[in-house]
């Protein structure tokens, strides 16, 4: 965990019983030195908010959602003192159930409305939402972020029909889905998935120096798209502006919108048709890289010859430790991968995750090609 959210956490757990918040809230602020913004007090490592109550559940309001986008980037912790013990949520946009207070004009164009304390989850997809997974919870908001979950609380808010479309399964199409696993098997045993490898391997040769530059961009979600840019972008003009830009190193970097396609690298061969996901793995950060959208690989999937493989590069400062090319049905990303579903909009089977921690053992581990 973070050195500086374990101390506030500590601290709080050590004040247990104080039954009183104000002098709570000021004994935090002067020991941790953190900057008072109204109710939160903050720093660059998180965000924390105290309120009161009877007991763990209650109902007071905690925060506008235009206040908590500005925190949106780091731990917001909901300190609850009671009079037995003191309870650390977390609040971030992923574990708001909705918005609740003067949220009737909420649109993704006019952020309004203030969340309550029964509007944040107590558990989130099988995680209870409590001071020992709160590194674990965001880890898993990092790559959601504000802007992932505005759609979804507008909807959840105001009953505004989603503009999404579940994907609608044929007989024939389920055929064809259920008949996936046995198809990356037959790829990753073949000389296309060397070919494809290799084809991956030797950009990340090519461009090794701009994707350690990358690393260091402290955004995940820019660094993330740079790299994947480098390894698997299709413009070449872009490219070379991308490289330019960071071996300047004061130049900014140029403006690019990745498409929302479900792989970066996009290869056929004779008796498959592949998409492959290029993912950064930041060997010493606790991060969950995003999967996918589970309609729209149920939808690639549907098809005759598809396959579906995820190409990893670890990453240690100041060096690419390996890559791993693996099938999304492989044993161990298969047990490492976290559905959203509870979360996703009604029109939606939800997203899904990476566990980073399994992510790492992969890269470790050296497995390629299963």
């Amino acid at each position: 965990m973070n050195e500086a959210l374990r101390s506030l956490l500590q601290f709080i757990q050590e004040h247990d019983q104080i039954n009183d918040k104000a002098r709570l809230t000021h004994l935090v602020w002067v020991e941790l030195n953190l900057i008072k913004d109204r109710s939160v007090y903050y720093c660059a490592d998180y965000a924390v908010r105290f309120s009161t109550a009877a007991g763990r559940n209650f109902s007071n309001t905690v925060l506008s959602l235009s206040n908590l986008r500005k925190y949106d980037d780091r731990p917001f912790i909901v300190c609850l003192v009671t009079p037995a013990q003191n309870y650390c949520l977390i609040a971030n946009s992923t574990f708001l159930k909705k918005i609740s207070h003067s949220s009737l004009e909420l649109r993704e164009n006019h952020i309004r409305g203030s969340f309550n304390g029964s509007d944040i989850v107590k558990e989130f997809e099988g995680i209870t939402n409590s001071t020992e997974n709160i590194e674990r919870l965001y880890a898993i908001h990092a790559q959601i972020g504000f802007d992932g979950n505005l759609p979804r609380l507008v909807e959840a808010t105001n009953n505004i029909s989603p503009t999404g479309m579940r994907f609608a399964i044929s007989p024939d199409q389920s055929r064809k889905i259920l008949g996936a696993p046995g198809r990356a098997i037959r790829f990753v045993s073949s000389e296309d998935a060397t070919t494809l490898k290799d084809e991956l391997d030797n950009k990340v040769k090519k461009f090794g120096n701009e994707i350690l530059l990358a690393a260091l961009i402290e955004n995940v979600n820019v660094r993330g798209r740079v790299i994947e840019y480098l390894i698997a972008g299709s413009d070449v003009l872009l490219r070379q502006r991308l490289v330019t830009a960071l071996r300047d190193g004061t130049q900014r970097l140029p403006q690019f919108q990745t498409d929302h396609a479900l792989g970066d690298y996009q290869r056929s061969f004779d008796a498959f048709d592949t998409e492959t996901d290029v993912k950064t793995k930041i060997m010493i950060l606790n991060s969950n890289p995003k999967a996918y959208n589970l309609d729209k690989m149920l939808e690639f999937l549907a098809g005759g010859k598809s396959v579906f493989m995820i190409y990893f590069v670890g990453i240690d400062p100041g060096k690419i430790v390996n890559t791993a090319l693996v099938s999304m049905f492989q044993k161990d990303l298969l047990d490492a991968t976290i559905l959203l579903r509870h979360w996703a909009g009604r029109n939606s089977r939800g997203v899904s995750q990476f566990d980073g921690r399994a992510i790492n053992r992969l890269i470790d581990a050296r497995f390629s090609n299963r």
